[in-house]
Formats: C-alpha cells, structure tokens, sequence
C-alpha cells in the first residue's frame, strides 16, 4: 500500500481556497485515528466531539481536536501506549511528529497530549514542493488529543463507523443522538466566562437543521456527572427548553460569531446569528429519551 500516494490524494482533495496548514490537520487527524485503530484503541473508547461529527458526518466546519471517551470509567487506564503505537504509524506514513503527553487531571479524569509537528517539513514530505509559499519554515502544527476515562454511564451501544482516509479503516463512535446530547452538554455547561464557544452552537445548528434527535438520557446523565444537575431534580423536555432559552438570552453572539468564523468557509452562514434567531431555531430541537 502506497500511503504516501494515498496522503498526497488526501491532501489534494481539499478545496485550493483552504488553508493548506488546515488541509494538513486534517489530514493528520485521519492518521492519527488510523494509528490508534491498529493498537486496538478502539476496543476500549468512542471517538466523539466536533472532529468526530466532521469526519463521520460531514459537518462543515475544521476542527483542531480529538475527543474520546472510555466506554466504561476507569481510573487505571493508561492513554501513553496507544499514542506510543499511534506515533509508530505517523512515522511510518513519513510524518516526522513529536507527542507531549499531559498527566490525567484528577479532578476531571482527562488525559491530554498534543501532536506537534512543523507543518513546512510534513508537507515537503509528502512533495508539496509546488503548494508551499507563504508558509514560514518555522510554523508549527498541533492537534490536541483527550481523553475522559470518567464517562457518564448512561449511553446508547456505540456505532462501528467507516473512515475512508488514508485507508479505509473503522472506528467505535457514540450514536449521533447522544453525540448531539453531549454537544448540548457542552453548549449549556461550558465555563469559559467571555470566551464563548461559538463552535458548540454551529454544530448544534447543524444536528437541528439535519433532523437529528438530542438523547435526553445521555446529556441528562452528563449534567449529573459535572453537577449542573441534582440527582432528584427533574429534566424533561420542558425544562431543557427553558435551560435553553435562558442559556441563549446569556450568550453575546458577536463573541460567538468571532469564534466560530474561523473555522468555516463560508461566513455568511452566522450573518443571521442573533438571540432571536436561536430562540426560533429551538423550536425545531427533536428530542429522545432513550437508554437502549
């Protein structure tokens, strides 16, 4: 198998207007989950988060992370020998990349470690020799990767997905209604103070606009976990919409606006972003409230 055809096809698949350091993000998220697939990573955790919605789903928007979570909490679990196994392949696939792996937070339960390379010398090794002025030999690259080995327990089966690229090869996801439930997790519950995270709601725009349930089990069980719940206290449909609404009159989507920006083609699409809008569009949130 010729991967470094099969990275330069990748490469040359984006659009010409994207960035090419995005190209290569991208490219090197793909491997990277290659990588861990051969080490049997997935046997043990579900791929989810923004990435995961791009490169399963189609979601319209770059993305910087990777985001996964262990199938079932355990505090013991060692994140170091599945990137040790991940970084064999990158080399393998002529990637010259450095992992800086973070110790676990003890109080969240996440692992992180970033993937740093520079993004002149990957794409010279992959013969970008035509598509590389304008970027500093100098310039790095950096994917950040996470781990949470302290899930919420409350989930449907996880999905097998294909990935097509580099090699067609499969991974263990969360379904896509509790992919949307942790994305709302994520929207109501993030403490970022003034940063907010216009990303978070770009995406829950999409799950709307796509027809996609929220699994009203999986965010309530994450609410739970990180406290924005009491055990008694009761969470239907109704009181997620009121949680909403109230999340939505907090939010200054100007911020938003400027967070997102980045990290989508076409910036007309949150030209109508206002609290008004969002108000509307909730009116359209489907919900489940399935364990199985």
């Amino acid at each position: 198998m010729n991967f470094d055809s099969n990275i330069k096809q990748m490469l040359n698949s984006y659009p010409d207007t994207m960035p090419q350091i995005d190209k290569l993000r991208e490219v090197l998220q793909q491997t990277a989950l290659l990588g861990l697939a051969r080490h049997h990573f997935f046997q043990h955790a579900v791929f989810y988060g923004g990435t995961a919605l791009r490169i399963l789903y189609g979601l319209d928007r770059y993305s910087e992370d990777l985001d996964f979570s262990l199938l079932k909490p355990d505090s013991d679990f060692d994140f170091s020998p599945f990137l040790h196994g991940m970084n064999q392949e990158l080399k393998a696939m002529g990637f010259e990349v450095d992992i800086d792996l973070r110790k676990k937070n003890a109080e969240t339960g996440i692992w992180s470690a970033f993937l740093k390379g520079t993004t002149l010398l990957m794409l010279l090794s992959i013969h970008e020799k035509t598509k590389i002025q304008g970027i500093h030999p100098e310039q790095k690259i950096q994917i950040k990767l996470e781990i949470d080995t302290d899930p919420p327990l409350i989930h449907l089966p996880p999905e097998s997905r294909l990935v097509k690229n580099p090699i067609p090869f499969y991974i263990s996801s969360y379904t896509v209604v509790d992919l949307f439930g942790g994305k709302m997790h994520a929207a109501l519950c993030r403490n970022w103070g003034r940063r907010i995270k216009g990303r978070d709601w770009y995406d829950v725009i999409w799950y709307i606009q796509n027809g996609i349930s929220l699994n009203l089990a999986h965010l309530r069980a994450r609410m739970y976990q990180t406290k924005h719940l009491h055990p008694d206290e009761k969470f239907g449909e109704s009181e997620l919409l009121a949680r909403i609404h109230a999340k939505i009159e907090e939010v200054d989507w100007e911020l938003a606006k400027s967070d997102v920006a980045m990290f989508i083609p076409d910036k007309r699409k949150i030209a109508i972003w206002s609290t008004s809008f969002f108000h509307d569009l909730v009116e359209h949130l489907q919900v489940v409230d399935r364990i199985k």
